[in-house]
Protein backbone atom coordinates (compact mmCIF):
# COMPACT_ATOMS: atom_id res chain seq x y z
CA UNK A 1 0.00 0.00 0.00
CA UNK A 2 1.16 3.61 -0.70
CA UNK A 3 1.40 5.69 2.16
CA UNK A 4 2.90 8.64 0.43
CA UNK A 5 0.70 11.81 1.03
CA UNK A 6 -2.45 12.89 -1.34
CA UNK A 7 -1.34 15.11 -4.03
CA UNK A 8 -3.35 18.49 -4.18
CA UNK A 9 -5.35 19.06 -7.46
CA UNK A 10 -3.12 22.59 -7.10
CA UNK A 11 0.04 20.78 -7.43
CA UNK A 12 -0.87 18.77 -9.99
CA UNK A 13 -1.71 21.63 -12.24
CA UNK A 14 1.78 22.41 -11.49
CA UNK A 15 2.74 19.17 -12.10
CA UNK A 16 1.29 19.19 -14.86
CA UNK A 17 2.32 22.85 -16.39
CA UNK A 18 6.07 21.76 -15.77
CA UNK A 19 6.29 18.81 -17.66
CA UNK A 20 4.34 20.18 -20.40
CA UNK A 21 6.37 23.62 -20.07
CA UNK A 22 10.44 20.92 -20.21
CA UNK A 23 8.83 19.43 -22.86
CA UNK A 24 8.87 22.26 -24.89
CA UNK A 25 12.45 22.51 -24.54
CA UNK A 26 12.97 19.29 -25.58
CA UNK A 27 12.41 20.34 -29.78
CA UNK A 28 14.45 22.86 -29.14
CA UNK A 29 17.46 20.47 -27.97
CA UNK A 30 16.76 18.20 -30.28
CA UNK A 31 17.13 20.26 -33.18
CA UNK A 32 20.45 21.28 -31.63
CA UNK A 33 21.48 17.23 -30.64
CA UNK A 34 20.34 17.04 -34.82
CA UNK A 35 22.97 20.02 -36.30
CA UNK A 36 25.52 18.72 -33.76
CA UNK A 37 25.74 14.79 -33.84
CA UNK A 38 24.26 14.73 -37.11
CA UNK A 39 21.06 12.18 -35.07
CA UNK A 40 17.78 11.56 -36.62
CA UNK A 41 14.78 12.51 -34.98
CA UNK A 42 14.13 8.26 -33.94
CA UNK A 43 17.54 7.93 -32.50
CA UNK A 44 17.37 11.30 -30.62
CA UNK A 45 14.34 9.46 -29.60
CA UNK A 46 15.70 6.22 -28.24
CA UNK A 47 18.59 7.62 -26.93
CA UNK A 48 15.84 10.06 -24.59
CA UNK A 49 13.69 6.79 -23.60
CA UNK A 50 16.92 5.10 -23.15
CA UNK A 51 18.69 6.86 -20.88
CA UNK A 52 15.81 8.32 -19.06
CA UNK A 53 15.09 4.92 -18.11
CA UNK A 54 18.35 4.66 -16.97
CA UNK A 55 18.04 7.55 -14.80
CA UNK A 56 14.85 6.57 -12.97
CA UNK A 57 15.93 2.97 -12.76
CA UNK A 58 18.69 4.21 -9.71
CA UNK A 59 15.74 5.67 -7.90
CA UNK A 60 12.98 3.11 -8.88
CA UNK A 61 11.72 1.18 -6.33
CA UNK A 62 9.35 -2.07 -6.42
CA UNK A 63 9.05 -4.88 -9.16
CA UNK A 64 9.24 -4.44 -13.00
CA UNK A 65 6.13 -3.69 -14.01
CA UNK A 66 5.22 -5.39 -17.23
CA UNK A 67 2.22 -3.60 -18.30
CA UNK A 68 4.10 -0.23 -18.55
CA UNK A 69 6.77 -2.04 -21.00
CA UNK A 70 4.18 -4.13 -22.68
CA UNK A 71 1.26 -1.18 -23.01
CA UNK A 72 3.00 2.41 -22.50
CA UNK A 73 6.24 1.74 -23.60
CA UNK A 74 4.76 0.71 -27.46
CA UNK A 75 2.24 3.22 -27.20
CA UNK A 76 4.99 6.37 -26.60
CA UNK A 77 7.00 5.12 -29.36
CA UNK A 78 4.04 4.88 -31.33
CA UNK A 79 3.20 8.68 -30.40
CA UNK A 80 7.28 9.40 -31.39
CA UNK A 81 7.27 7.51 -34.33
CA UNK A 82 4.42 8.93 -36.29
CA UNK A 83 4.82 12.69 -35.08
CA UNK A 84 8.08 12.48 -36.64
CA UNK A 85 6.31 11.08 -39.89
CA UNK A 86 3.79 13.19 -39.38
CA UNK A 87 6.14 16.23 -39.67
CA UNK A 88 8.13 14.70 -42.65
CA UNK A 89 4.51 14.62 -44.44
CA UNK A 90 3.34 17.73 -43.28
CA UNK A 91 5.59 20.22 -41.88
CA UNK A 92 5.69 21.07 -37.99
CA UNK A 93 3.01 23.27 -37.96
CA UNK A 94 0.51 21.13 -39.66
CA UNK A 95 1.65 18.22 -37.70
CA UNK A 96 1.92 20.25 -34.53
CA UNK A 97 -1.72 21.76 -34.75
CA UNK A 98 -3.28 18.55 -36.07
CA UNK A 99 -1.78 15.81 -33.42
CA UNK A 100 -1.99 18.65 -30.46
CA UNK A 101 -5.06 19.58 -31.51
CA UNK A 102 -6.97 15.88 -31.41
CA UNK A 103 -5.41 15.14 -28.55
CA UNK A 104 -7.82 16.32 -25.77
CA UNK A 105 -10.63 15.40 -28.11
CA UNK A 106 -9.20 12.10 -28.24
CA UNK A 107 -8.56 12.14 -24.05
CA UNK A 108 -12.16 13.52 -23.71
CA UNK A 109 -14.15 10.80 -26.03
CA UNK A 110 -11.87 7.86 -23.56
CA UNK A 111 -12.24 9.17 -20.78
CA UNK A 112 -16.00 9.49 -20.93
CA UNK A 113 -16.58 6.09 -22.86
CA UNK A 114 -13.95 3.78 -20.79
CA UNK A 115 -13.29 5.53 -17.42
CA UNK A 116 -16.72 6.94 -17.11
CA UNK A 117 -15.54 10.65 -16.62
CA UNK A 118 -17.56 13.62 -17.16
CA UNK A 119 -16.98 17.12 -19.88
CA UNK A 120 -17.72 19.60 -17.92
CA UNK A 121 -18.78 22.67 -19.91
CA UNK A 122 -15.84 24.56 -18.91
CA UNK A 123 -13.75 22.30 -19.85
CA UNK A 124 -14.55 21.48 -23.29
CA UNK A 125 -14.73 25.70 -23.57
CA UNK A 126 -11.02 25.97 -22.64
CA UNK A 127 -10.76 23.09 -24.70
CA UNK A 128 -11.98 25.38 -27.83
CA UNK A 129 -10.25 28.32 -26.74
CA UNK A 130 -6.71 26.86 -26.46
CA UNK A 131 -7.38 24.89 -29.76
CA UNK A 132 -7.85 28.37 -31.56
CA UNK A 133 -4.62 29.77 -29.75
CA UNK A 134 -2.81 26.61 -30.98
CA UNK A 135 -3.78 27.28 -34.68
CA UNK A 136 -2.53 30.57 -34.95
CA UNK A 137 0.94 29.78 -32.74
CA UNK A 138 0.96 27.13 -35.46
CA UNK A 139 0.69 30.04 -37.99
CA UNK A 140 -3.01 28.97 -39.31
CA UNK A 141 -1.94 25.73 -40.72
CA UNK A 142 -2.31 26.83 -44.33
CA UNK A 143 -0.49 24.46 -45.91
CA UNK A 144 -2.34 21.39 -47.21
CA UNK A 145 -2.20 17.86 -45.02
CA UNK A 146 -2.09 14.83 -47.16
CA UNK A 147 -3.77 11.63 -46.26
CA UNK A 148 -0.98 10.18 -45.16
CA UNK A 149 0.47 13.11 -42.96
CA UNK A 150 -3.52 13.19 -40.97
CA UNK A 151 -3.48 9.63 -40.88
CA UNK A 152 0.38 9.78 -38.87
CA UNK A 153 -1.19 12.71 -36.71
CA UNK A 154 -4.14 10.69 -35.54
CA UNK A 155 -2.07 7.98 -35.27
CA UNK A 156 -0.11 9.97 -33.03
CA UNK A 157 -2.79 11.39 -31.21
CA UNK A 158 -4.75 8.69 -30.58
CA UNK A 159 -1.48 6.89 -28.64
CA UNK A 160 -1.01 9.89 -26.79
CA UNK A 161 -4.72 9.57 -25.60
CA UNK A 162 -4.17 5.84 -24.60
CA UNK A 163 -0.87 7.21 -22.48
CA UNK A 164 -3.47 9.70 -20.64
CA UNK A 165 -5.89 7.63 -19.84
CA UNK A 166 -4.30 4.05 -18.99
CA UNK A 167 -1.75 5.36 -17.00
CA UNK A 168 -4.30 6.93 -14.39
CA UNK A 169 -4.84 3.62 -12.56
CA UNK A 170 -0.94 2.95 -12.66
CA UNK A 171 1.71 4.42 -10.21
CA UNK A 172 3.72 7.24 -11.50
CA UNK A 173 7.26 5.80 -10.76
CA UNK A 174 7.01 2.50 -12.48
CA UNK A 175 4.99 3.86 -15.47
CA UNK A 176 7.90 6.15 -16.16
CA UNK A 177 10.87 4.32 -16.20
CA UNK A 178 9.47 0.95 -17.61
CA UNK A 179 7.34 3.23 -19.66
CA UNK A 180 10.54 4.34 -21.02
CA UNK A 181 12.31 1.07 -21.24
CA UNK A 182 9.55 -0.46 -23.68
CA UNK A 183 9.71 2.97 -26.02
CA UNK A 184 13.01 2.31 -26.12
CA UNK A 185 13.22 -1.31 -27.25
CA UNK A 186 10.51 -0.48 -29.62
CA UNK A 187 12.52 2.53 -31.06
CA UNK A 188 15.85 0.58 -31.61
CA UNK A 189 15.42 -1.47 -34.34
CA UNK A 190 14.56 1.96 -36.41
CA UNK A 191 17.15 3.96 -34.17
CA UNK A 192 20.05 1.47 -35.06
CA UNK A 193 19.48 1.79 -39.02
CA UNK A 194 19.72 5.68 -39.91
CA UNK A 195 23.09 5.26 -36.69
CA UNK A 196 22.68 4.89 -32.88
CA UNK A 197 25.79 7.20 -32.25
CA UNK A 198 26.79 10.44 -33.06
CA UNK A 199 29.34 11.91 -35.77
CA UNK A 200 29.54 15.65 -35.09
CA UNK A 201 30.67 17.29 -32.02
CA UNK A 202 30.86 14.38 -29.38
CA UNK A 203 31.16 16.62 -26.43
CA UNK A 204 28.07 18.53 -27.23
CA UNK A 205 25.93 15.66 -28.34
CA UNK A 206 26.45 14.10 -25.17
CA UNK A 207 25.76 17.36 -22.91
CA UNK A 208 22.32 17.48 -25.39
CA UNK A 209 21.81 14.09 -24.83
CA UNK A 210 21.85 14.61 -20.81
CA UNK A 211 19.79 17.35 -20.95
CA UNK A 212 17.24 15.69 -22.74
CA UNK A 213 16.80 12.35 -20.82
CA UNK A 214 17.17 14.76 -17.43
CA UNK A 215 14.94 17.73 -17.82
CA UNK A 216 11.73 17.03 -20.91
CA UNK A 217 12.15 13.04 -20.40
CA UNK A 218 12.95 11.53 -16.88
CA UNK A 219 11.67 14.72 -14.79
CA UNK A 220 9.08 15.74 -16.84
CA UNK A 221 7.23 12.23 -17.64
CA UNK A 222 6.99 11.59 -14.23
CA UNK A 223 6.03 15.04 -12.99
CA UNK A 224 3.25 14.31 -15.80
CA UNK A 225 2.05 10.72 -14.91
CA UNK A 226 1.96 12.16 -11.08
CA UNK A 227 -0.12 14.82 -11.89
CA UNK A 228 -2.32 12.41 -13.89
CA UNK A 229 -3.08 10.83 -10.45
CA UNK A 230 -5.27 14.13 -9.86
CA UNK A 231 -5.81 16.63 -12.47
CA UNK A 232 -8.36 15.35 -15.15
CA UNK A 233 -7.41 13.86 -18.23
CA UNK A 234 -8.92 16.67 -20.24
CA UNK A 235 -7.79 19.00 -18.25
CA UNK A 236 -3.91 17.70 -18.38
CA UNK A 237 -4.55 16.96 -22.35
CA UNK A 238 -5.14 20.79 -22.39
CA UNK A 239 -2.14 21.93 -20.00
CA UNK A 240 0.27 20.24 -22.52
CA UNK A 241 -0.40 22.62 -24.78
CA UNK A 242 1.88 24.54 -23.13
CA UNK A 243 4.53 22.51 -25.41
CA UNK A 244 4.38 23.89 -28.77
CA UNK A 245 4.12 27.52 -26.74
CA UNK A 246 7.39 26.81 -24.67
CA UNK A 247 8.85 24.98 -27.82
CA UNK A 248 8.19 28.99 -29.97
CA UNK A 249 9.62 30.79 -27.70
CA UNK A 250 12.68 28.56 -27.01
CA UNK A 251 13.10 28.32 -30.91
CA UNK A 252 12.96 32.30 -30.69
CA UNK A 253 15.51 32.39 -27.95
CA UNK A 254 17.70 30.08 -28.84
CA UNK A 255 17.96 29.33 -32.67
CA UNK A 256 16.87 33.24 -33.86
CA UNK A 257 13.32 31.73 -34.91
CA UNK A 258 10.74 34.71 -36.05
CA UNK A 259 7.16 34.79 -33.99
CA UNK A 260 4.55 36.47 -36.15
CA UNK A 261 2.17 39.12 -34.54
CA UNK A 262 -0.62 36.31 -34.89
CA UNK A 263 1.53 33.74 -33.58
CA UNK A 264 2.05 35.78 -30.51
CA UNK A 265 -1.63 36.58 -30.24
CA UNK A 266 -2.50 32.76 -30.43
CA UNK A 267 0.22 32.11 -27.64
CA UNK A 268 -1.89 34.90 -25.47
CA UNK A 269 -4.94 32.99 -26.18
CA UNK A 270 -3.60 29.92 -25.21
CA UNK A 271 -2.19 31.01 -21.93
CA UNK A 272 -5.98 32.87 -21.40
CA UNK A 273 -7.66 29.34 -21.92
CA UNK A 274 -4.94 27.93 -19.57
CA UNK A 275 -5.78 30.15 -16.93
CA UNK A 276 -9.57 29.64 -17.08
CA UNK A 277 -9.34 26.14 -17.09
CA UNK A 278 -6.59 26.17 -13.66
CA UNK A 279 -9.13 28.13 -11.97
CA UNK A 280 -12.10 26.17 -12.79
CA UNK A 281 -10.30 22.94 -11.40
CA UNK A 282 -8.98 24.71 -8.54
CA UNK A 283 -12.24 25.89 -7.64
CA UNK A 284 -14.35 22.85 -8.50
CA UNK A 285 -12.10 20.70 -6.32
CA UNK A 286 -10.58 17.00 -6.92
CA UNK A 287 -14.07 15.50 -7.71
CA UNK A 288 -13.53 15.71 -11.81
CA UNK A 289 -9.68 15.02 -11.60
CA UNK A 290 -9.91 12.04 -9.19
CA UNK A 291 -9.43 8.66 -10.17
CA UNK A 292 -12.14 7.24 -11.05
CA UNK A 293 -13.20 3.96 -9.63
CA UNK A 294 -14.86 0.57 -10.82
CA UNK A 295 -16.56 -1.97 -8.84
CA UNK A 296 -13.62 -4.49 -7.35
CA UNK A 297 -10.78 -1.89 -8.39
Amino acid sequence: MNHAPALSVRQGLVYVSTAAAAWGTGGAAGAMLHDAGRLSPVAVSFWRFACGAALLLVVARGRPSWRAVLLVGPAMAVCQAAYFAAIAETGVAVATMITMGSAPLLVAAGGRIFLGEPLGRTALACAGLALAGLAMLTGGAAAPAGPAGVGYCLVSAAAYSFVTLATRRMPAEGVAVWGFAGGALCLLPLAAGGGLLPTGHTMTSVLLLGYLAIVPTALAYRLFFTGLGVVGGVTASVVSLLEPLVAAVAGVVLLGERMTAVQAGGGAVLLCALVWLARAELRDGPVRGSRPGKPGC
